[in-house]
């Protein structure tokens, strides 16, 4: 018997995995992908932010990674981390988790508590989840308890991980949420309880629609500021300094990551159902969205600044993941930016220490494996990611530079 189950070992359930055995909890892990079951079982990982060194401690601790469900009817609580994209509409794609629900239905029993942790729309743990396991025959609340509690990793936060994040959990009935609380007390220092499922689902969706907002009023800012001749880094540093009613966002080249450009669909598409479009989030997708074009448009002015065309002109892309300091490349604006700039006529090549290969459309970008190099010889180097590499003293290589992230000492031309 297991006391935990957790179905899909991503970037979610790879770090739930890890503190459940680190707390004593006997672990197994289902994943569809044969790749990913046979690359723990290895003991390496695929994840940032878990080592290969945590995935021996892990399997040394008795965790085991399989392909059968069958583990499933093993476990006294199953936790559901599968991703959820969107589709060609922009809607919630629910593929993996109505598929993921189905597998625990076929061998779910009494007593089991069954946690949604995948990011979706609010009433996806009521309306989806539960008719699927309720095909059992058992019911939720009763004979089994089904809760949601949103995942809040942060990859590459060196301060905030699983178990000093608190962490949120909502039942179907309160009874559900007892289950769901004492289960995450093993694993996390504090856990908050919501009203209900939809409360939690709706606090994730929350938390990242207000980044969002909150990231393209400054990349919008960033337009006109420039126009206006006005450094807005400077002055959303003086604003910082009031100790109460505001807090820094800065901008840059677009938004990455699986969170902060998907979640906000999720509570778009759940208002439109209701008859009405939810415009500030839909606008704010429209001023995030155009970034890339953008920065590409800035370039473009920089090298005719120079007396030169970008069309053969070679350009440098400093960072092509969507996060400083890890792999991770879902959702980076660096593909956008680079296929307008390929479109302009621009020469390519990039540098990122995380990344050793990078394509754009099925063709690949060429690598610098010499960063001082080939901001030497580059005639324009564009910062996209600021990674704990391209520091200042670095950064004053370049030949001309285009700075995003507002890096370089200021002798750039910056975002």
């Amino acid at each position: 018997m297991f006391d935990l189950a957790v179905v899909g070992l991503g970037y979610v359930g790879l770090p739930l995995v890890r503190e459940a055995t680190r707390a004593g909890l006997r672990v197994v892990g289902l994943d569809v992908s044969e790749r990913v079951v046979a690359t723990l079982t290895s003991g390496r990982s695929h994840v940032d932010d878990i080592s290969d060194a945590d995935v021996a401690e892990m399997l040394s601790a008795g965790f085991t990674a399989t392909t059968d469900e069958a583990v499933l009817g093993q476990a006294s609580t199953v936790v559901i981390c599968v991703p959820t994209p969107l589709d060609e509409d922009g809607g919630p794609d629910l593929t993996a988790v109505r598929q993921a629900a189905e597998a625990v239905g076929r061998h779910i029993r009494r007593g089991m508590l069954v946690v949604l942790e995948s990011t979706t729309y609010p009433g996806t743990t009521d309306e989806v989840v539960r008719p699927i396991l309720e095909k059992s025959g058992l019911v939720a609340g009763i004979d089994f308890a089904l809760a949601f509690s949103p995942e809040r990793i942060d990859p590459g936060n060196p301060t905030y991980g699983l178990r000093n994040t608190p962490k949120v959990v909502g039942g179907h009935t309160p009874e559900c949420t007892d289950r769901a609380e004492e289960f995450y007390r093993k694993i996390c220092d504090t856990v908050v309880r919501a009203k209900g499922t939809r409360e939690a689902e709706m606090a994730k969706l929350l938390e990242n629609t207000y980044r969002h907002v909150n990231i393209a009023l400054v990349n919008e800012m960033a337009i006109f500021c420039h126009e206006l001749g006005i450094d807005l880094r400077d002055a959303i540093a003086a604003a910082a300094t009031k100790p109460f009613g505001f807090q820094p966002f800065y901008p840059g080249p677009g938004v990455g990551g699986h969170c902060i450009p998907i979640d906000p669909n999720y509570l778009s598409y759940k208002v439109k159902r209701l008859g009405y479009p939810f415009r500030f989030v839909e606008l704010a997708q429209e001023i995030n969205q155009r970034m890339p074009a953008y920065v590409a448009q800035r370039v473009q002015d920089l090298i005719n600044d120079a007396g030169k065309s970008v069309k053969g002109s070679t350009v440098l892309i400093l960072g092509v993941t969507y996060k400083r300091n890890i792999a991770d490349q879902r959702e980076s604006p660096a593909r956008p930016v680079a296929r307008r700039l390929r479109r302009m006529g621009a020469k390519l090549l990039f540098h990122d220490p995380y990344v050793p290969e990078w394509e754009v459309d099925g063709e690949i970008v060429p690598r610098v494996d010499s960063l001082i190099d080939g901001l030497r010889s580059a005639d324009l180097s564009l910062l996209l990611q600021d990674h704990s590499e391209y520091d200042k003293e670095t950064l004053a290589q370049a030949r001309l530079l285009f700075d995003t992230r507002g890096v370089s000492d200021g002798t750039a031309e910056v975002l």
